[in-house]
């Protein structure tokens, strides 16, 4: 943003500080510890004989901060000598490490299956095949993990996994949703990766992106064992699909089939897995809570369990805004609402949505809410703590009284842009667009509205 309110530059600052709680790096180096004698991992002591190989896989957009921070706290030790990995992550996430191969399993703003993901799916899971009984893997997982790590069921191909993804997403269906199907028709997610070491310690360092920090649904559980079913996988595409024909039969043959891992392979050993959430929206939103509230700020918190509808969240914030300025709201000026969670945009409506992300949506609405009330320092920041937001180059959006009176002047109409879910290029036209690159990390969204 060219110019902005000092409010909105605070705003900043506050969700900044909650990004950075959350580093994927700081998160993993300080979980684990290791001497020549032993390995440490979220506080299981593990003997070392000095001949133990250290595995280290995963899959998400925190992958290469979580890899690094593995390396950090190996570095120096004997064991950094014995260790090697494969972590599947976004392209644009990829840098040089000592020990641990980043893969480029996706295009960076693209969060979908691809070929290259299915290949370097395939690569973890022939390396953790051939652990050997003294050697321990670390498995690295964080949101964005099920399209990073896809490898789906024969005879459901890739082009049959992406097509039902999309048409999921369209019709509203939630992450916890969309995971249920997707783990149906895996090799690895439900718990799948884990079996591929067989009854090895394997760790898993999680990095939570779903409401709520369930462990089987973050990045469709590959180390947690299935509770669902294919019957709820079915119940599920016939709840959003109207058509059985727009889903491919191989998926169905899949699903109706008794056959599935589900039914016919073991479950994971529980006395051999460990899973350890390190990091979550909580996390975040404390932390940004106490920057506010060092800047002068009452902070009045939503909590990380925000669901819902994007444009309906925009509206919240907005009103929540008018209020505190009129002197109604739950707290005095000046004031900070925080809000955490993943609201969602349905887009079964359009037939042909434009360019932009939940977050974008969701500062479009609350600017549509305001378009003709008097009011001024204020500001209403969304976005997503990956630096992602949709299939865009863009984290979030910024609402302050700059954009919304640039908005004015350029005669725009928010209505319009929200109706084809087209938020990108109204913000882009305003100078609204939060930009910030690849965090390295990912909780879901973070929401800082402030009132002077």
């Amino acid at each position: 943003m060219s110019q902005t309110s000092s409010t909105a530059q605070r705003a900043l600052q506050i969700w900044k500080a909650g990004v950075r709680a959350v580093d994927s790096e700081t998160l993993v180096s300080r979980s684990i510890q290791v001497t020549d004698q032993d390995l440490t991992i979220c506080g299981h002591t593990i003997p070392l004989q000095g001949h133990e190989r250290l595995l280290v896989t995963g899959a998400g957009k925190a992958g290469s901060g979580m890899a690094a921070g593995v390396e950090a706290a190996l570095r120096g030790s004997a064991l950094a000598d014995r260790t090697t990995g494969w972590v599947n992550v976004p392209a644009d996430c990829v840098r040089p490490l000592s020990k641990i191969h980043l893969y480029p399993a996706r295009p960076a703003s693209l969060n979908e299956p691809t070929v290259e993901g299915v290949y370097g799916a395939r690569q973890i899971l022939q390396k953790m095949s051939n652990l050997q009984p003294d050697d321990i893997c670390i498995v690295l997982i964080s949101g964005g993990g099920s399209a990073l790590l896809p490898a789906p069921l024969p005879p459901v191909t890739l082009e049959d996994k992406q097509l039902v993804t999309r048409l999921l997403m369209s019709s509203g269906a939630t992450i916890q949703e969309l995971n249920c199907v997707r783990k149906q028709i895996s090799a690895v997610k439900g718990g799948r990766l884990a079996q591929a070491a067989g009854y090895r310690q394997l760790f898993a360092l999680i990095i939570s992106d779903i409401v709520g920090d369930p462990l089987d649904l973050i990045a469709s559980g590959p180390t947690v064992a299935d509770e669902s079913t294919t019957q709820d996988a079915l119940q599920v595409l016939q709840r959003f699909v109207s058509d059985p024909a727009q889903i491919p039969e191989s998926v169905w043959s899949v699903l109706k089939s008794e056959q599935t891992p589900a039914h016919s392979q073991k479950p994971v050993r529980c006395a051999t897995v460990f899973n350890h959430i390190i990091g979550s929206n909580a996390t975040a939103v404390e932390a940004a809570s106490e920057q506010a509230l060092a800047l002068g700020y009452e902070v009045y918190s939503l909590g990380s369990a925000n669901e819902g509808t994007a444009a309906d969240s925009g509206v919240e914030l907005a009103e929540l805004c008018m209020q505190l300025q009129a002197g109604t709201g739950p707290v005095h000026r000046p004031a900070c609402i925080l809000s955490g969670g993943e609201p969602v945009v349905d887009l079964s409506s359009s037939p042909h949505p434009g360019k932009g992300g939940r977050n974008q949506e969701l500062v479009l609405a609350a600017m549509q809410r305001l378009w003709d009330e008097a009011i001024s320092g204020f500001c209403i920041l969304s976005g997503g703590t990956d630096g992602e937001d949709g299939p865009t180059d863009a984290a979030g959006g910024i609402l302050d009284e700059f954009s919304l009176k640039r908005a004015h002047e350029l005669k725009l109409d928010p209505a319009l842009y929200l109706r084809d879910h087209n938020a990108y290029p109204f913000l882009a036209a305003t100078d609204g667009l939060l930009k910030t690159g690849a965090t390295q990390t990912n909780v879901m969204d973070l929401r800082v509205a402030l009132v002077d």
